[in-house]
């Protein structure tokens, strides 16, 4: 069933016009991309950690609205969580914290889960672990 404001509820529809976290970070401990060979969405994430802890995430994203919009919900999500507590959060995890996605745009949490391992993995590297 489509909603009045088209496929994606209101959770996902404030994250796409108010998206927390966009942009670049100066200094980033870690930066991940992941990207869909299918649509072209391609999402950067940086993370800034103390102490094995995420104190700050940006996001760039070139993509649909639910790619922006899990974008910006992942940066919220792994806020505050040790690295190893980020590396838990699932695509489903983040599409259900959306209020869910259309089912021709669950890809875009799936691309939002690869990041955040991307930039662990990053961090984790130039640590030297």
């Amino acid at each position: 069933m489509v909603e009045e404001a088209g496929p994606y509820n209101q959770v996902v529809m404030d994250h796409l016009k108010h998206p927390r976290n966009r942009g670049e970070m100066e200094n980033p401990d870690g930066v991940g991309e992941a990207q869909n060979p299918v649509c072209g969405d391609t999402m950067r994430l940086s993370i800034k950690v103390e102490t094995g802890r995420i104190i700050d995430a940006k996001f760039l994203t070139f993509g649909c609205g639910a790619a922006i919009a899990s974008s910006s919900m992942t940066t919220e999500m792994i806020k505050g969580k040790t690295t190893e507590e980020a590396l838990l959060i699932s695509d489903q995890m983040i599409a259900d914290a959306l209020g869910g996605l259309p089912p021709s745009k669950v890809h875009c949490s799936v691309l939002a889960e690869k990041a955040i391992r991307a930039a662990v993995s990053d961090y984790q590297k130039r640590r030297g672990g």
